[in-house]
């Protein structure tokens, strides 16, 4: 008995790290990708351009999307190296197969729309910007999967009493911007929020 807890101590310990590594960079990847879409929204509305130029501006979008796929990924990748849950490749990467949980699946497909939204901005050159624009609007369906897994795992988790203040703040200012980009200016100016078309 003293043999079989000693040689489960250590996998409890690693397992115990490794979900703290996927919660903090699950978190941090939230908070990210509620950042660099109210950073992109602000750029690409044309609200952020007395701050910098626009390149330097578009930049900082670039960044805050590369920190939330590397969050992202950490969360995704800390569950392969679980010992008390064993989670497969095909689990990880894959949504809808049989093993997956509904959550996880969002999860899933959050991240792999934001990366294939990151992979169309390096083929720009190549696409009409409909097309472009087209594909890179499906960064507000990406962003909407991620607040969902992240709020049903944080509520199956037992965590959202935690997250719910922290994840509201960084949620509401970006769903403002979001709702505002895609209002049409004139019930902006209409309503007073802008005295002329942004």
């Amino acid at each position: 008995m003293l043999l079989q807890l000693a040689t489960q101590a250590p996998d409890a310990d690693v397992d115990a790290g490794v979900r703290g590594l996927a919660t903090v960079s699950g978190w941090l990847a939230y908070a990210m990708m509620c950042l660099s879409l109210t950073w992109g929204v602000l750029v690409s509305a044309g609200w952020a351009n007395r701050l910098a130029g626009r390149q330097a501006l578009r930049s900082g979008h670039i960044m805050l999307s590369g920190l939330t796929l590397a969050f992202a990924f950490s969360h995704i990748i800390s569950f392969l190296f679980l010992r008390a849950e064993l989670y497969s490749v095909v689990e990880v990467f894959v949504p809808f197969n049989g093993g997956v949980q509904l959550r996880h699946t969002m999860g899933i497909l959050a991240f792999e729309g934001m990366l294939a939204v990151s992979i169309v901005v390096g083929l720009r050159h190549r696409l009409s910007f409909r097309q472009w624009v087209g594909i890179h609007r499906l960064g507000y369906l990406a962003f909407g999967l991620g607040v969902v897994h992240t709020f049903v795992g944080a509520y199956n988790n037992g965590t959202l009493s935690v997250l719910w203040l922290l994840g509201i703040t960084f949620l509401v200012p970006t769903v403002t911007v979001a709702v505002l980009r895609i209002m049409p200016a004139r019930a902006m100016t209409s309503t007073g929020l802008f005295d002329e078309a942004p």
